[in-house]
């Protein structure tokens, strides 16, 4: 029972992976990316984990992943790079069921005024009673002076997610939001030139489509390759506010709106940013900069209704507390628990409990300066990460199995060894601590160490070393430890900028104490700084954002780049239907090639023959997928084998026409890197190919799903996209801590990219605390001392060699 033994595990890109994992051990697994380390602790033990353990309890649900065997597992949890909750509701007190906790506080001890006879009342003093209003129930309260009958206010009230508890002004934001038609759309430019900032390529083409359609519908000319500021008085109002445009009903009263987007229904492109922030799809951050953001004037920021943000607790009001700090928090928690007679501590202990012990949680892990009102679209990866460490460190659990996916990701160097001392502290429970990680401070402290490789996806999928970390350097096998045993000095020659430079103003979102700083341009520059310090702040909030004129957060010296390209740790669009080819556009290139083969032409085959995504060449048994999904009842469903077109997707006589020798299916089977020779006569292809490359993802296969990407990988592939249509110049590049999921071998190949990206005159920003990236950079800004309020200072600017920290490291 000394080890967790895996037999023969062939999921994904294993290679007959069998391995003994020594139990009740602190096991760091290495390995470049896309070797198969995911794939092994989470698809495969933790998968089994959990089988065998519901399987126990006669539960069903999970299928066997590949592997013959797995002994002596135990209940698995896992901590993974799952992105949270992107909804601009949700903030740090939501989302950790704290501030419902409180809510409830306030419900059982609320202090009121009683509208009847004015006096001050406590709802723990008042009788109360249930009643059913149709399918629901309502709560009344009797004043205990009066007797006057009133509706309680209970912890419906008290949220600002719902219309009970909700601001009527904000809907319970604390913001008022509007369209900014200056940041949306530039007219100086036509939209066949790009006016319209968010419409691009195929859906620009769309929505011009549409907008021609409802002029044709009412008459109005059609202003084509006019500028926007040449349009008249009705062409724009349909262009921003669509057909359901005030100024379109009045000189249109008897014309009824046309119902199709064929016919005119053109939405508007006010309305139509508006619904997507509505939606709270993930796309809030995206679109933010589209909007202007006042304080509510009705609540003052505060987001509640004006009954529920006057209740009080020990003379405290709920959005008070929402803005303590974590640390505030556990202070106050505890003098209301001291403060409480008998009958109102029995009322709420289990709250009090309940919030002191998640408080107590935070503290731990570094995050005590948090308030609970903080917005989590506004939190630094470092911060997502350790707020879902926090929901388990804390436990007394022993015998588990805890999973880990790169714990390290977003955090300081500062703070890596607190998180090391947690890791410890659950293997010494008596718990088997398995961490996907290439930090080498990780590697030291753990008691045994797992190198796959040698390579990524086909080329992976095997243990190359192990041992502790003495022990893999000496195996010659181990890409990790022969890469330990070489020198990696930093840069000695730095560049000096082209002259220019960004400056900001005046910081002062969040906790950025009033910072001015310049940014040189033309160079590699790294902002650093210990998690919560505000980096994301200053890059992602503020310069991203580029506000140009006012006192505060102000951004100069813009007109020194020709564009801002963010490549930001948003998830990309992961639809089953879209692949790397698709996502990248080469697969449009591929299918014009087919098309144009003699084969093809001789059989009338067209591009549209050889796409999986529309009918046609297509198998339509499983619509062009290879797969279709097995019914498992109980199980969970799986995917399996397409029995019409044996997994190839298309029908047979587009399969036919071979480019090479190759068919359009063998085509998408084959990794970035093997596909690259086919297509080394169209530069197009090639160069995307290239970048692909560039940026450590050329052991993906094209024709991958972009489900099946970790979170590293999908932002690199969005860095990719973005480079393709940028070949040189002056762009700006803001890169929020690209080398997530990176080995060191990864990421000295993604230095290649970034100084080649300098070399040809762009600027490059990186948030990043990696030492590879900072010793390689041209200029560091750090920004510290610590996070939260003790963090928003400028403690460095310069190149590396006189940071206080690399002179010391």
């Amino acid at each position: 029972m000394d080890y967790i033994s895996v037999q023969g595990a062939c999921e994904g890109n294993l290679n007959h992976v069998t391995i003994d994992i020594p139990r009740n051990k602190f096991t760091v697994f290495t390995g470049v990316s896309g070797s198969g380390k995911s794939t092994l602790l989470m698809d495969v033990l933790y998968m089994e984990s959990q089988r065998q353990y519901l399987e126990a309890m006669s539960f069903q649900g999970i299928a066997k992943p590949k592997v013959e065997r797995i002994r002596n597992a135990s209940p698995a949890i896992i901590i993974s790079q799952t992105d949270a909750n992107q909804n601009p509701r949700s903030t740090v007190g939501t989302l950790t069921d704290i501030y419902t906790g409180l809510r409830m506080i306030y419900e059982k001890l609320g202090v009121r005024t009683c509208p009847e006879c004015g006096k001050i009342i406590s709802a723990a003093d008042c009788r109360e009673e249930t009643e059913k209003s149709g399918e629901d129930f309502r709560v009344y309260m009797y004043c205990c002076e009066c007797n006057h009958r009133m509706r309680k206010l209970t912890r419906t009230d008290f949220s600002f997610n719902t219309i009970e508890g909700a601001c009527p002004a904000c809907e319970g934001l604390g913001q008022k939001l509007e369209v900014n038609r200056e940041a949306v759309v530039n007219e100086g430019l036509s939209l066949e030139e790009g006016a319209v900032d968010f419409w691009e390529n195929k859906y620009r083409d769309y929505q011009m489509e549409a907008l021609a359609a409802a002029y044709d519908y009412y008459g109005i000319p059609v202003p084509k390759g006019k500028k926007i500021a040449q349009y008249d008085e009705l062409q724009k109002a349909v262009l921003y506010e669509g057909v359901s445009s005030g100024l379109i009903k009045v000189r249109f009263p008897e014309r009824e709106a046309p119902k199709t987007v064929a016919n005119g229904r053109f939405e508007g492109i006010i309305p139509t940013l508006k619904r997507r922030l509505a939606n709270q799809n993930g796309e809030f951050k995206t679109i933010l900069k589209y909007f202007t953001m006042t304080e509510c004037p009705e609540c003052k920021g505060e987001r509640l209704g004006e009954k529920s943000r006057g209740v009080t607790v020990c003379g405290v009001r709920l959005p008070q507390i929402a803005g303590l700090s974590m640390r505030e928090l556990s202070d106050w928690i505890r003098n209301l628990s001291v403060s409480l007679k008998d009958n109102n501590q029995t009322l709420v202990k289990d709250y009090l409990l309940d919030i002191e012990t998640k408080v107590h949680r935070f503290l731990n892990v570094g995050l005590g300066y948090l308030t609970l009102d903080r917005q989590i679209i506004t939190l630094s990866g470092g911060e997502l990460q350790r707020i879902r460490l926090a929901a388990v460190l804390d436990s007394d659990l022993t015998g588990i199995i805890y999973i880990l996916d790169e714990p390290t990701v977003g955090l300081h160097p500062k703070d890596t060894g607190g998180l090391i001392t947690i890791l410890k502290r659950l293997r010494d429970l008596g718990n088997t601590v398995l961490v996907i990680e290439h930090d080498p401070d990780v590697m030291k402290a753990a008691d045994h160490i797992v190198d796959m490789g040698p390579g990524s996806g086909r080329f992976g999928g095997n243990i190359i070393g192990a041992g502790t970390l003495d022990e893999i350097r000496k195996q010659p096998l181990s890409v990790t430890g022969q890469y330990l045993n070489q020198p990696h000095p930093g840069k000695s020659t730095f560049r000096e900028g082209n002259g220019s430079f960004v400056k900001i103003r005046n910081a002062c979102k969040f906790n950025l104490k009033h910072l001015d700083v310049d940014i040189p341009l033309g160079c590699l520059v790294t902002i650093t700084g210990p998690s919560g310090s505000g980096k994301s702040t200053l890059i992602c909030e503020i310069l991203a954002l580029g506000n140009y004129g006012g006192i505060e957060n102000r951004v100069e010296g813009c007109e020194n780049v020709d564009e801002i390209i963010q490549v930001g740790q948003t998830p990309i669009n992961r639809s089953k239907r879209s692949n790397i080819a698709t996502y990248t556009e080469i697969y449009t290139e591929i299918r014009a090639i087919f098309a144009k083969l003699e084969e093809a032409k001789e059989q009338g085959l067209t591009a549209r023959d050889f796409s999986f995504n529309t009918p046609g060449g297509r198998c339509e048994n499983c619509e062009g997928m290879g797969v279709v999904s097995n019914n498992l009842l109980f199980f969970e469903n799986n995917e399996v084998v397409c029995p019409v077109c044996r997994g190839k997707r298309f029908q047979d006589y587009v399969l036919s026409v071979k480019l090479n020798g190759l068919s359009i299916t063998d085509i998408l089977k084959l990794s970035v890197e093997e596909v690259a020779p086919v297509f080394e006569k169209h530069p197009k292809i090639l160069r995307t190919l290239n970048l692909l490359k560039d940026v450590g993802l050329g052991y993906l296969e094209i024709g991958q799903t972009l489900t099946t990407l970790s979170g590293g990988e999908g932002q690199r592939l969005k860095l990719a996209k973005e480079l393709i249509g940028n070949t040189a110049g002056r762009g700006l590049y803001l890169l929020d801590e690209p080398t997530r999921g990176l080995h060191p071998l990864d990421i000295e190949n993604f230095l290649k990219l970034l100084n080649r990206l300098a070399d040809t005159g762009n600027s490059v920003i990186v948030i990043e605390h990696n030492q590879q990236i900072i010793q390689n950079s041209d200029w560091i800004i750090d920004l510290g001392p610590d996070g939260g309020e003790q963090g928003g200072r400028l403690i460095y600017t310069g190149p590396p060699a006189g940071l206080p920290a690399f002179k010391k490291g």
